[in-house]
């Protein structure tokens, strides 16, 4: 992902500017977001992710990590990296991180949030150079969580207690945090599955109910509460 898109273009991902595109802005107004997308790519809930950030004042960048090829293509290169925690997807969202800082209606200050996979790589984020906040949806923790997160950014992660991964991910990743001294705020829904916070498309909404990756709305807006309660604290 060496060219990324000034104006929100399909090449490499999607721009959300608060009040629309093309909307001018001076200098230094809005801190970044980078949006990591989910298992099925950059979906139009993805999207959508990223246009509810701008709403509430980001610069919301979705990179699309499979750059346009199938995500049955690409989704177990990507797993591999993420077990791995290095691979050609974390200098992706180093690019996009860099990018949004780099732009003039940018306050410089960054952050980043992801769902599902996206969840994954948003943790691994968080002790890199440059995140200012995490926000973790569902995400995998790592077995050595202490160590893969000695340094982290400040974290803000939702998951369900009906989630076939179970409990032991946020249960892990509040043990660490808390070892770590990070701030944090980690929350785990006793009604709600994997992939709550997003719909799913019409035609796979009964598969969703029995896989239960069901939308729950009220677990939904109290996650998005709390994000961008923690991303004002941590990022403006």
């Amino acid at each position: 992902m060496p060219d990324l898109p000034a104006d929100g273009g399909a090449a490499h991902g999607y721009l959300a500017v608060p009040g629309g595109p093309g909307r001018a802005a001076p200098p230094g107004r809005w801190p970044g977001v980078v949006v990591i997308h989910e298992i099925f790519g950059l979906t139009d809930g993805i999207r959508q992710h990223a246009d509810r950030l701008a709403a509430a004042g980001y610069l919301a960048f979705a990179p699309d990590l499979y750059l346009g090829k199938p995500w049955l293509r690409c989704v177990r290169g990507a797993i591999q990296q993420l077990k791995a925690e290095s691979g050609p997807a974390f200098t992706a969202l180093e690019a996009a991180r860099a990018w949004l800082a780099s732009r003039p209606d940018c306050s410089g200050k960054t952050g980043v949030i992801g769902f599902c996979m996206g969840g994954g790589f948003a943790l691994l984020c968080a002790p890199r150079d440059g995140f200012a906040a995490a926000s973790v949806n569902y995400g995998d923790v790592p077995a050595d969580a202490e160590t893969a997160l000695e340094g982290a950014c400040p974290v803000v992660g939702s998951y369900g207690a009906r989630d076939p991964m179970g409990i032991k991910p946020p249960e892990r990743l509040e043990k660490a945090l808390t070892e770590l001294g990070v701030p944090h705020d980690i929350k785990v829904y006793p009604d709600a599955g994997h992939r709550f916070m997003s719909k799913p498309p019409p035609a796979l909404a009964p598969l969703a109910h029995v896989a239960r990756l069901d939308y729950q709305p009220d677990a939904a807006e109290d996650s998005w509460r709390r994000v961008l309660d923690f991303f004002a604290e941590h990022l403006c």
